[in-house]
């Protein structure tokens, strides 16, 4: 199990920051400046920070107050740069095989061409693509071969820095999809860094977000979304943030009265200045003319900014006048006049709503 404590102060970032991992991934997700690159640097011995404790198990890879610092080339780790790092003169095959520890002569150099090739193989790269140099592959399977690198020396944990931040929008989706295959298959417990809250949910077990040099919170996506521990974690998560003064209402519900007008229910408890927190989808659209049918206890009158058509779905911009965002299947926006500047009601249910005292 990696345990790292971790504490750097340098330029504007103030890091301060406690992680444990045994398995699976865990994305450390945040904005530019969060420190999520630097603690990846601390982790691999490339960045000495100005306290520190770092092991796997019992084995102390940094320990600053006993003057401990393992060397790069000694730690049990793989590493995948944003931008790969691969030897543009050496083939995949090579670029592999440089990684692997062994005996030299031609029977070593054998056998380390043999695991190479099986490594890229795991990766789903054929004889013909290990054969070319990375100039000669696309961005994907640029990415697949620096993976397989850094798993050429078993390590214990892999880090990745932006794994898919190097790559175009085309090409994106289908080498997630490959990553997170290849993640599984090598079975080894990864922390990787990206600023997309999304690519975090595809690849990661858990998530940590980072708000400057702090982990705000931690745990599994879908928890960050649904219950935010700040108005932070649920912006960065993908969520509408509504700012307003809270008070006790009827029937256990607080009321909120939000700036510049329109008022909502939770059932969570607050009071005085609060962030209420709602997801895309768990807003309906409905014609400023609809009476109130249904559970949805917050009815918004709101105006139409921006529309965009996703497949199925359809997000809409909408205006309360705080921003808010609503995500519906395209059958749901049929029946509402959806052009820039119609005027429309967002509707969702109080127990959709989570507040966040600020």
């Amino acid at each position: 199990m990696l345990r790292a404590d971790l504490r750097l102060a340098r330029g504007g970032l103030d890091l301060d920051v406690s992680l444990e991992l045994a398995r699976g991934t865990l994305a450390l997700a945040g904005p530019s400046g969060a420190g999520k690159t630097t603690i990846l640097r601390i982790l691999c011995g490339l960045e000495r920070p100005d306290r520190a404790t770092v092991a796997w198990d019992d084995e102390v890879w940094s320990d600053t107050d006993a003057g401990v610092h393992l060397a790069v080339e000694r730690r049990p780790v793989g590493v995948v740069f944003q931008h790969y790092a691969l030897f543009p003169h050496l083939s995949a095959r090579e670029n592999v095989a440089f990684g692997i520890p062994g005996e030299g002569g031609r029977a070593g150099q054998a056998r380390r061409r043999e695991r190479a090739e099986r490594l890229l193989g795991r990766m789903g790269l054929d004889a013909d693509a290990a054969g070319r140099r990375p100039g000669e592959l696309s961005g994907g399977e640029r990415q697949r071969v620096a993976l397989a690198r850094a798993l050429a020396r078993a390590p214990r944990l892999l880090l990745l820095d932006e794994p898919l931040a190097a790559l175009d929008a085309s090409t994106r989706s289908r080498a997630s999809r490959a990553l997170l295959d290849a993640l599984r298959e090598a079975r080894v417990p990864c922390l990787l860094v990206t600023h997309d809250f999304g690519e975090a949910v595809l690849l990661a077990d858990e998530v940590a977000v980072l708000e400057g040099g702090r982990i705000a919170q931690r745990g599994p996506a879908a928890r960050l979304s649904a219950a935010p521990a700040s108005a932070f974690v649920a912006d960065f998560s993908g969520a509408n943030v509504l700012h307003g003064e809270a008070r006790p209402g009827e029937a256990g519900l607080t009321r909120v009265a939000l700036d510049g007008g329109g008022e909502l229910l939770s059932p969570d408890s607050a009071r005085g200045r609060v962030a209420a927190s709602v997801l895309p989808w768990e807003i309906a659209l409905e014609p400023t003319s609809a009476g109130h049918v249904g559970s949805a206890r917050n009815r918004l009158r709101a105006r139409v900014t921006d529309v965009t058509r996703l497949g199925n779905r359809v997000r809409v911009g909408l205006a309360l006048p705080q921003p808010l965002v609503a995500e519906v299947t395209a059958a749901g926006a049929a029946g509402v006049a959806l052009s820039v500047g119609d005027p429309v009601l967002a509707t969702f249910k109080a127990t959709a709503t989570r507040l966040i005292q600020t």
